[in-house]
């Protein structure tokens, strides 16, 4: 990973030292409460770290501290990893976000749209438009989670063994075709729901690249990057790196282990998902985020003289991509989550801050952002330069309000 260190004096990157501490100093409350296991955050501006700091355990039961190079299962951080392999074969003319998927997986040809009923007997009609590449980039195809519960649909994924987890054996390409003949929630491109779109997308990067997804992953984007923490699962020699999983415990509230599911990014993957099946350290994705940041020193899209996407198709991507600039709250499906909706828009693979008012959060128009199902977080604000990563292992994201706290906080600390 090589040293994740602070790079720049807080004052001369424009923050207050002693407010940047407030930010540890509140986190450090979750650790000595026991409500999570232990942290890593980092807080970046013009593209140097000036802040760096971890608290707690990365396996309270075997006493390992987090560190530095401590990995992470990032789940839904994940997605705009997956995002920017797609752009990366779109600005190489692999095909157009108007394409219909089934162009590229054909058992998403005559995809039916969910009519009324149960998830167990229930009416469908066709689709009327085909999903469209951008539809799974936007999240909105109409395709869903199993763990959502607020829809039969959702119930239907869950039968079919898609909750936290994916039919065992079952490759991409496979579990594909798996959601493709489940009914949408809606018409594509007439409302926005969380989905498993992204994996359907990561689908599309290995049939038009001709690569499997994980290579693609290695080859164009880790490699180049330096990200070498970066992969489907920890290997033997990462083991000990790879914090415990832990969720909230409903007796008292304090972290309790979840090994059951935490295990599974110990091996090899059959199904490498797109839309969370990433592990990475804070070290890796502060390059993904420097890389993703218009810095003084270069236009967004490069880092370190790797160019990975032009600036102008990352600007395109954390724009609202929404009809009629919608935001969230008006044209999203109900989602439990700590996340604004209110004047949050949505990008290709990003979350995108319309009206920073209208959030109830500081912040800037224009920064974009998205997190994992385990607590961990990030964006990228343009108007400040500024990036920050927040990495811990509890789940559900929404167990706390770690997100909002954590910008508040960032932000306060920017004076300059």
């Amino acid at each position: 990973m090589g040293g994740l260190q602070v790079e720049v004096e807080a004052a001369e990157a424009g923050f207050d030292q002693k407010r940047l501490e407030r930010i540890d100093k509140h986190f450090a409350r979750y650790v000595d409460e026991r409500k999570l296991a232990g942290w890593l955050i980092t807080v970046a501006r013009h593209g140097k770290l000036a802040h760096v700091s971890c608290r707690g355990q990365r396996d309270i039961e075997a006493g390992l501290p987090v560190e530095p190079d401590s990995l992470w299962r990032i789940y839904s951080m994940t997605k705009p990893i997956t995002s920017v392999a797609a752009m990366m074969l779109y600005e190489e003319g692999g095909f157009e976000l108007t394409d219909p998927v089934y162009r590229y997986i054909p058992s998403f040809r005559d995809v039916r749209v969910f009519a009324g009923g149960s998830d167990i007997s229930y009416k469908t009609v066709p689709a009327t438009e085909p999903i469209r590449i951008w539809h799974l980039l936007s999240h909105t195809s109409g395709l869903t989670y199993g763990f959502m519960r607020n829809h039969p649909v959702d119930a239907i994924y869950r039968a079919r063994g898609f909750e936290w987890g994916s039919p065992r054996g079952a490759d991409l390409a496979a579990i594909c075709d798996q959601f493709a003949s489940m009914p949408l929630l809606f018409q594509p491109g007439t409302e926005w729901s969380y989905s498993v779109a992204t994996d359907v997308l990561g689908r599309v990067v290995e049939v038009v690249s001709g690569q499997r997804l994980d290579e693609f992953f290695a080859s164009r984007i880790f490699g180049p990057l330096g990200m070498t923490d970066s992969a489907f699962y920890a290997g033997p020699d990462d083991k000990s790196r790879l914090a415990a999983l832990y969720t909230r415990s409903p007796e008292d509230g304090t972290a309790t282990r979840m090994d059951a599911m935490g295990n599974a990014a110990l091996k090899q993957p059959a199904y490498h998902s797109g839309g969370g099946g990433l592990v990475s350290s804070a070290g890796d994705y502060h390059r993904f985020t420097q890389m993703l940041l218009h810095r003084p020193d270069s236009p967004a899209g490069e880092l370190d003289g790797v160019r990975l996407l032009s600036p102008r198709t990352v600007a395109y991507m954390a724009s609202n991509h929404l009809p009629g600039g919608a935001d969230l709250e008006t044209f999203g499906r109900p989602l439990y989550a700590e996340t604004a909706f209110a004047g949050v828009g949505f990008g290709l693979g990003f979350a995108v801050v319309v009206d920073p008012l209208a959030t109830k959060s500081l912040g800037s128009a224009g920064e974009f952002n998205w997190g994992g199902a385990a607590s961990t977080t990030f964006w990228v604000d343009p108007a400040e330069q500024l990036t920050a990563t927040f990495f811990t292992q509890l789940m559900p994201s929404s167990a706390y309000s770690i997100r909002p706290q954590l910008r508040q906080l960032v932000y306060q600390a920017l004076v300059g």
